[in-house]
């Protein structure tokens, strides 16, 4: 999800993905977990889902296996994490566009050897 970065905001930092790939193992990147900004909304959670997309962008290009993101119809109205959720109806573009960036990613793997 990233590290705190003054209040209420998260920040990932997209060389840790690059890190933990040199494990082996498989990484998946939380989209919609890493724009939350935690109590910015009194008793809940706020976020900006906005950058939930740019920030898989990101991270695909980095080369993860996998991107994790959480949906809704109505995230508006839903009982948590409403903000950081992406709209249904957009996923499917989303997903779209992450597969191209992806194939782009695995034609220039990066390598920290």
């Amino acid at each position: 999800r990233g590290a705190s970065f003054g209040y209420n905001t998260l920040v990932s930092d997209m060389r840790s993905l690059a890190i933990m790939a040199k494990t082996g193992y498989p990484i998946i990147y939380d989209a919609t977990h890493s724009v939350q900004q935690p109590g910015s909304s009194g008793d809940k959670s706020g976020g900006d889902r906005a950058f939930a997309p740019i920030l898989a962008r990101a991270a695909v290009a980095v080369g993860v296996a996998g991107v994790f993101m959480e949906t809704h119809q109505d995230p508006d109205n839903a009982p948590s994490d409403g903000p950081n959720m992406i709209y249904l109806n957009e996923l499917e573009n989303i997903i779209e566009m992450l597969i191209e960036f992806d194939s782009i990613a695995k034609k220039h793997p990066i390598n920290l050897d």
